[in-house]
């Protein structure tokens, strides 16, 4: 039972990654607007073109690293090694950890991202749960 539910969390992982690196890759603008506002979306475009050019080449980018981790998540869904599957779980829940810990110590400095730091870090604390409920239930499972 417990591969049926890690390839569930990680299909789960998959598809929000992918749909976010897709989002990032192709509608940047939209996203930002509808997150942050307006206002802010404005700012972090740039103000010169060329810095419009290496921003919008960088969340690309971000968008297609983001999409390449959902794929690869993907292909990991079918792992039915137990002993890999706790390990890739705690990786997972230690990567969302260190993420939330970057982005209390760094993003709330930011001044116009400042407002959205908060949301992102339980975002982050709720992927990791994700992982630590997989690994309590195996857990369980295995020493029941």
């Amino acid at each position: 039972m417990g591969s049926y539910t890690f390839h569930l969390v990680c299909v789960l992982h998959s598809v929000a990654a992918m749909t976010c690196g897709l989002l990032l890759m192709f509608y940047t603008n939209e996203v930002f607007e509808f997150t942050h506002g307006r206002e802010i979306a404005v700012k972090i475009k740039g103000s010169t073109p060329h810095d419009q050019l290496l921003i919008r080449t960088s969340d690309s980018f971000s968008g297609l690293l983001l999409f390449a981790l959902g794929f690869l998540l993907f292909m990991v869904a079918s792992v039915k090694d137990r002993n890999f599957q706790g390990f890739f779980a705690r990786g997972c829940v230690f990567l969302h950890v260190v993420t939330a810990l970057w982005r209390i110590y760094f993003d709330r400095k930011l001044e116009d991202l400042g407002g959205n730091w908060l949301r992102l870090v339980v975002g982050d604390i709720v992927l990791a749960l994700s992982w630590v409920f997989f690994l309590l239930y195996t857990w369980r499972e295995r020493y029941d």
